[in-house]
C-alpha cells in the first residue's frame, strides 16, 4: 500500500460473473421493468439494479447500498444536484443559492428543475454582467461561472421536459457564459481549434501565471455528456494550481463538437487522442516528456483506449477506470432480450424498446444522441465495440485508476481494469463514503479529489 492506491495488490474478488443473478421479469410486469431498464441504461438505475450488476461483475463489496439520500429521492435529481454542488469548490457555484434552487424542485418533476435551474443561471448571468459593466473583473467571471453551471445543470432535465426543444439554445447560454469567464482569467484562458480529420475541434489552453518555458501538460478529457466547465472543475482548477498547463477539448459527441458541428462518439480514440497530442506538442509551453490524460467518467474508456497506442502520453488518470461501456447497457435487459441482440432480431428489439414510457424513451435518446444513432438495435450493437480488453495489453504507461465506493454508472469495473492492465506500474485509488468521496467521478469531494490525483501525478513527474 502506498499514499496514493493500492499497487500491485492482490484481487479481492476472484471469478466471473456470479450465477443466479439475470435480471428476469414475467410478462405482466413488462412496462413496470422496461423503466427500470431505461434508468439502467442511463446509469441511474435503482440500487437493487447496481448491487444486481456489481454482483454480477465479480465486484460487490466495492458497491454498498448508498446511505439515504440528502436533497431527492429520484436518483437522477439527487446526482445532478450533488454535481452541480461540487462545483462550488473552483467558484462555480454558491452554496446559499444551490441550496435555494433544491428547495424550488418538486422531486421528480422534470420541468420545475429544468426551470429552477435556468433561472438561477438568468440571474448570476445578469449579476456577471452588472459586475463587468462597472469594472469587477474577478466578481464578473465567478458570476459568469455560476451561470455555466446553472444553465448546464439544467439540460439535464430536458429530454424528459415538456419542451426538449430548449436544449440547444440553453447550452449555448452556459457556453457562452463559461467563454465570457475564460477571458477574465489571468491569463486567459484561451480558445483553441485542434486539427482533426477534415475538421477542428474546439478546445481551451490554460497556462499557469508565472510560467516560464515548457511545463508538464494535463490533457483533459471530457465523458458522455459533461460540460466545458467540468474540466476547469475536474482538472484545469487543481492543476494550475500546482503548475500544470492544461488543455482541454470537445471530442467527437461532445460538446461544440456535438451540438454545432454534428461530430459523433467513436470507439477508436486514438484517433481523436493523436492529434490533440500533436497540436499541444506545437505550442512552445509544453515539455514533451511530461505529458498527462486525465480521463473523467466515460472518459476513463476514452484514455484507456487511447494510451494503448499513443506513446507520448506519459502518465494517465481515468476516473473512473471504464473497460467496457456497453456492460451498463446489457445487465438491466432481461435475458429474452439480449437474446435478440445476440441473435440480430433487430425488428423485434426496437418493438420491445419502443414499449418504453415516454420519459424513459427520452432518457435513452439522450444517452444515444453522441452516437448519432437513433436506432435502439443498432445504438446497442454499436456500444459494444467500446471495450479496452483487446487492447489493453498494449498499455506501457503509468495508470491511477480511481475507484469510488457506490460507483453506479459502471460498478466493478474499476478493479476489472485494474486487474488486465499489464506491469507493475499501475495504482488503483479508492474513495469511499466514509470520506465524503463516494458516487461516480466523487461529486462531493473535489479537493480531496485533486489532492489524491495531483499527489500522484506530481510523483510520477518527478
Amino acid at each position: 500500500m502506498n499514499d496514493f492506491g493500492r499497487a500491485g495488490h492482490e484481487k479481492r474478488n476472484e471469478g466471473g460473473p456470479v450465477e443466479g443473478t439475470e435480471i428476469t421479469v414475467p410478462s405482466i410486469d413488462r412496462r413496470k421493468f422496461m423503466t427500470r431498464v431505461a434508468l439502467g441504461i442511463v446509469g441511474l438505475q435503482a440500487i437493487s439494479i447496481a448491487k444486481a450488476v456489481s454482483a454480477r461483475s465479480g465486484d460487490a463489496a466495492r458497491s454498498s447500498t448508498p446511505a439515504e439520500t440528502t436533497f431527492f429521492t429520484n436518483p437522477l435529481f439527487e446526482f445532478m444536484f450533488l454535481v452541480a454542488m461540487g462545483k462550488a469548490y473552483h467558484q462555480a457555484g454558491d452554496i446559499g443559492k444551490l441550496l435555494y434552487i433544491a428547495g424550488q424542485i418538486e422531486d421528480g418533476n422534470y420541468d420545475s428543475a429544468f426551470q429552477a435551474f435556468y433561472d438561477a443561471g438568468a440571474e448570476a448571468e445578469a449579476l456577471a454582467k452588472q459586475s463587468l459593466n462597472s469594472g469587477h473583473r474577478v466578481s464578473a467571471r465567478e458570476a459568469f461561472m455560476w451561470a455555466s453551471n446553472y444553465y448546464y445543470s439544467s439540460t439535464y432535465f430536458l429530454d424528459a421536459s415538456q419542451d426538449p426543444s430548449r436544449m440547444l439554445p440553453t447550452w449555448k447560454l452556459s457556453r457562452q457564459c463559461w467563454d465570457s469567464a475564460a477571458a477574465l482569467f489571468t491569463p486567459k484562458i484561451k480558445p483553441v481549434r485542434i486539427p482533426y480529420e477534415k475538421t477542428t475541434l474546439s478546445g481551451y489552453l490554460y497556462q499557469c501565471g508565472n510560467s516560464s518555458g515548457p511545463r508538464p501538460l494535463l490533457i483533459l478529457n471530457n465523458g458522455s455528456d459533461g460540460s466545458i466547465l467540468d474540466m476547469w472543475c475536474a482538472g484545469a482548477a487543481g492543476a494550475l494550481a500546482r503548475g500544470y498547463n492544461c488543455l482541454a477539448f470537445d471530442g467527437p459527441g461532445q460538446g461544440a463538437s456535438l451540438w454545432l458541428q454534428h461530430l459523433y462518439f467513436r470507439p477508436d480514440w486514438e484517433a481523436v487522442i493523436t492529434p490533440v497530442v500533436k497540436f499541444a506538442l506545437r505550442l512552445g509551453c509544453v515539455d514533451p516528456r511530461r505529458i498527462a490524460l486525465l480521463g473523467v467518467s466515460q472518459g476513463g474508456y476514452w484514455v484507456t483506449r487511447a494510451v494503448a497506442f499513443e506513446k507520448r502520453i506519459a502518465a494517465a488518470i481515468v476516473d473512473p477506470g471504464v473497460w467496457n461501456v456497453s456492460l451498463p447497457w446489457l445487465s438491466a435487459l432481461p435475458s429474452e432480450l439480449l437474446q435478440m441482440l445476440n441473435d440480430g432480431q433487430k425488428d423485434d428489439f426496437d418493438a420491445a424498446m419502443e414499449s418504453l414510457p415516454p420519459a424513459t424513451q427520452a432518457a435513452m435518446q439522450s444517452r444515444m444522441r453522441p452516437y448519432g444513432i437513433t436506432d435502439y438495435y443498432d445504438c446497442f450493437k454499436a456500444v459494444e465495440q467500446y471495450n479496452v480488453e483487446p487492447v489493453v495489453s498494449k498499455i506501457t504507461c503509468p495508470m491511477l485508476v480511481t475507484n469510488p465506493e457506490n460507483e453506479t454508472y459502471f460498478p466493478g469495473q474499476p478493479q476489472q481494469l485494474y486487474d488486465m492492465l499489464p506491469g507493475a506500474n499501475k495504482y488503483l485509488l479508492d474513495f469511499t463514503a466514509e470520506q465524503g468521496a463516494d458516487l461516480h467521478c466523487e461529486p462531493k469531494a473535489s479537493g480531496l479529489r485533486d489532492l489524491k490525483i495531483f499527489d500522484w501525478l506530481d510523483e510520477q513527474f518527478k
